[in-house]
């Protein structure tokens, strides 16, 4: 994890309407993800989530260049949660709420009874991973693990469902600052 904590270093942190936001290779590509450090936190989500899976699912669109990675050395197939609907048989919309945002969701290729994984770059309010949770246990998909790369330490509105995240890190942002907590 060496990489991906040195990569917090230099992690901008802007002002959206009072919500500090961390812009970082991992949750945003900007600054230039290198492949070293997505290798590297793919390798460490291989050997955190439970990955006896029919289907790995990412919300677009931070998610999906992890899922990607992850979906190819699992051989595992991705479904990825698009923000905009295609009108295909079968396909769910759900609402999420972020600390900074809101919109509609769409998924397509969930059945009931599949087994998935969900993967993100960033838990902080949980409003998008609750928003999906429902959804899943909505069409009766099995969420067999959440694995997000960082979550930000306190409440979220994940905390108001049955499901719990790993995170490979956990930290803080506040006053300019990212704080890495090893309490995980």
């Amino acid at each position: 994890m060496d990489r991906l904590l040195a990569s917090l270093d230099d992690a901008p942190i802007i002002d959206k309407d009072g919500y500090e936001y961390l812009v970082h290779p991992i949750s945003n590509g900007v600054p230039r993800l290198e492949p070293d450090l997505l290798r590297e936190v793919v390798v460490e989500v291989m050997q955190t989530a439970d990955l006896d899976v029919d289907k790995i699912v990412a919300p677009e669109a931070m998610g999906i260049h992890l899922a990607t990675a992850l979906s190819l050395q699992t051989d595992i197939p991705l479904v990825v949660i698009r923000k905009r609907p295609y009108g295909l048989e079968g396909e769910v919309s759900l609402h999420q709420e972020t600390g900074y945002s809101e919109s509609e969701m769409y998924i397509n290729d969930i059945e009931e009874g599949d087994r998935v994984v969900i993967v993100d770059d960033m838990l902080s309010t949980g409003g998008t991973l609750a928003a999906i949770c429902q959804a899943l246990d909505d069409i009766g998909a099995d969420i067999a693990d959440i694995v997000v790369v960082m979550r930000k330490v306190g409440d979220s509105a994940l905390d108001d469902t049955e499901y719990d995240a790993t995170s490979l890190i956990d930290i803080t942002v506040e006053d300019g600052d990212v704080t890495v907590h090893d309490d995980q």
